[in-house]
């Protein structure tokens, strides 16, 4: 069974009397404990469809399944606890709160979103900062961490609800050359450890080379027969 499948997904924005499509009719899967990237310039699309796939967005046609659920059947409310139960998010900015520690960076989406006894928070927050190399550094605040450092800690936000899927959107944009490539592996013993799927909108050919599956987004189109090890054109 697919994590994520679309069928003739289209999304059109309106700007008054202007409508702008941005996904043309696409059609595609991800499979469970996959490392997929949808790649494209700027304003192809990219950002548009981890939107949907996340949730925090909704087609305008098509359908589109994450997890087995309609997204399009889920009101705001619906959409949020589905995210929180379900969907990690890595940003290119890493997105931490300043004014918290690495630690309560990551328990953060426990407190928001799930219903965890702190005892339960505690153990699966260590967890995840061993996991990423963090544990002697659980007490530092972002303005104190490296750029992978600060990575680190948005991965290990973004797993620590035991999410099934990870969007990770120009996760490596704002690092160096080393630190982007240690990054990438993190996330590659993520997914082997915990069989996470991770997402990717990249312009990064450091991640394009590990995904097993790559969509070129130049025009909103996804042709049939996508398979594990390609590079589709959209």
């Amino acid at each position: 069974m697919s994590l994520v499948r679309a069928e003739n997904l289209t999304k059109t924005y309106r700007f008054g009397d202007i409508a702008v499509p941005a996904i043309k009719g696409v059609d595609f899967s991800i499979d469970p404990a996959s490392f997929v990237c949808f790649v494209g310039p700027s304003g192809s699309g990219k950002s548009t469809l981890l939107n949907m796939i996340g949730c925090l967005d909704q087609p305008t046609g098509g359908t589109l399944k994450v997890l087995g659920t309609d997204i399009a059947t889920l009101d705001r409310r619906a959409a949020a606890r589905f995210r929180g139960e379900n969907i990690g998010f890595v940003f290119q900015d890493f997105n931490l709160i300043p004014v918290l520690t690495a630690y309560e960076n990551i328990e953060y989406p426990l407190i928001m979103v799930q219903e965890w006894p702190a005892k339960k928070r505690r153990q699966q927050v260590l967890r995840l900062l061993a996991a990423v190399g963090m544990a002697d550094q659980a007490n530092k605040r972002p303005d104190q961490m490296s750029g992978g450092q600060k990575q680190r800690v948005a991965v290990a936000r973004a797993l620590v609800s035991n999410a099934k899927l990870v969007l990770a959107d120009e996760p490596t944009a704002n690092l160096d050359h080393d630190t982007a490539y240690r990054i990438i592996e993190l996330m590659r013993k993520m997914r082997d450890e915990f069989g996470t799927t991770f997402v990717f909108s990249t312009h990064d050919p450091k991640i394009m080379g590990e995904a097993e599956l790559t969509f070129v987004l130049e025009d909103g189109r996804i042709p049939d027969g996508a398979g594990k090890g390609e590079t589709h054109h959209v």
